[in-house]
């Protein structure tokens, strides 16, 4: 067996599984889970009628690469949604569809990373943990970027220039996964300068693009930010994008890698021989949920409504603030996190996931600890009803 395996941390949800074993929440409430970010709004009915009217595609193979038409879709969804020149992405070698980000973030880090060299892999902390699987089983050492309390961004000006020359792989979440920080074009564009000068890739994980609250800020992205300095060949940059939070359509497995066309011919050549190819009709329902805006502005609607609400509901009784985009909440609590996990499942049958299970200590902290993540994807009135749970059951705790 490969003993990278035995250095892989147990998944959030085992630790939460554990976390509430034993416990027999109220019967008479409904159990509302705030933990999981599965999207919960009903996905667009035009992608299951295009699944449907392709199903004859089943007779083929599937090539890894993509069809030509969901490859262009996806190079106009770039050029249209950053404000790309017309020419920008090629979509013949600057785009391969994947079976979801979370196949693809992993399977990065298998692909590009030297393991013969000390390797370093840096990753924002708290995390999504498949970055440091990726890591890990890459034979590389994680290497932790806290997030400052103050921005929810990891603080890149604390990583040592010792730890940057052994970089050579950097993920990076923007919208952020828990804090829903967006990166500007500033910090995008200084990460860009810090991997000329150190020779790493970076890995900007952008699946929570599509969800954020001003219509005239978007958040930017890695390509956006390449394009203004005049990178053409987006060299050292690579995006991950998914339909899954976007279009709601987490079972169908479909999103994409962009960017820099040398690393992409690699990462096909590692991919053929993983036998990763996207379905035939998997490839023409994601071409026409890239192809429309309209449900994903739709979407943003609905989120909308449930941050307003739920934080109307909250912010009285908790520390908690409007993110900058994504469906996550990240709330302080005065108690320990998963003390604070444990009891409102055991009295109010709410589940969110304790903060600590998210992060690492790391130089010296946990940025994840006394905060829980709430994913704001279940219905409104659900998203109501816990909410009001939460408050009653933070007073009754204050009283």
């Amino acid at each position: 067996m490969n003993p990278e395996l035995d250095r892989l941390h147990p998944y959030p949800f085992t630790r939460l599984a554990r976390l509430k074993e034993g416990i027999t929440p109220p019967r008479d409430r409904d159990h509302i889970p705030l933990s999981i970010g599965e999207p919960r709004h009903a996905p667009p009915h035009f992608i299951g009628q295009e699944l449907l009217a392709h199903l004859h595609g089943l007779a083929n193979y599937p090539l890894t690469k993509g069809s030509p038409a969901l490859r262009e879709t996806i190079a106009h969804w770039l050029v249209r949604r950053y404000t790309l020149a017309a020419s920008a992405v090629d979509a013949e070698r600057q785009v391969l569809p994947v079976n979801g980000t979370r196949e693809a973030l992993f399977a990065f880090a298998q692909a590009v990373v030297d393991r013969s060299t000390r390797p370093i892999v840096i990753m924002p902390n708290p995390f999504y943990q498949i970055y440091e699987g990726a890591a890990l089983l890459a034979g590389a050492e994680p290497w932790y970027a806290n997030a400052t309390a103050e921005s929810g961004l990891p603080d890149f000006s604390a990583v040592p220039a010792d730890i940057w020359q052994r970089c050579q792989l950097l993920y990076l979440c923007s919208p952020g996964n828990p804090t829903g920080a967006v990166a500007d074009l500033g910090v995008l564009q200084q990460l860009i300068r810090l991997a000329d000068e150190h020779d790493f890739i970076i890995a900007s994980d952008e699946c929570y693009s599509e969800i954020y609250f001003d219509d005239q800020k978007p958040p930017p992205g890695l390509l956006q930010a390449a394009t203004a300095m005049g990178r053409n060949d987006f060299r050292r940059c690579v995006v991950f994008h998914s339909l899954s939070k976007r279009s709601n359509v987490p079972g169908l497995r479909s999103g994409f890698v962009a960017g820099d066309a040398e690393i992409l011919e690699r990462f096909l050549l590692y991919r053929t021989y993983h036998g990763s190819a996207m379905p035939p009709h998997t490839q023409a329902a994601s071409a026409k949920a890239w192809g429309d805006e309209q449900h994903v502005n739709d979407n943003r609607r609905l989120y909308r409504q449930k941050f307003t609400t739920v934080l109307e509901i909250l912010t009285p009784v908790m520390s908690v603030d409007q993110p900058e985009a994504g469906f996550y909440l990240w709330v302080r609590t005065e108690s320990s996190d998963t003390d604070f996990a444990r009891e409102l499942y055991a009295r109010q049958n709410v589940t969110v996931l304790p903060g600590s299970y998210l992060s690492r200590e790391a130089h010296g902290m946990s940025p994840g600890k006394n905060r829980v993540r709430m994913a704001l994807v279940a219905p409104l009135d659900e998203c109501i009803d816990a909410a009001k749970r939460i408050r009653n059951f933070v007073e009754t705790n204050q009283t």
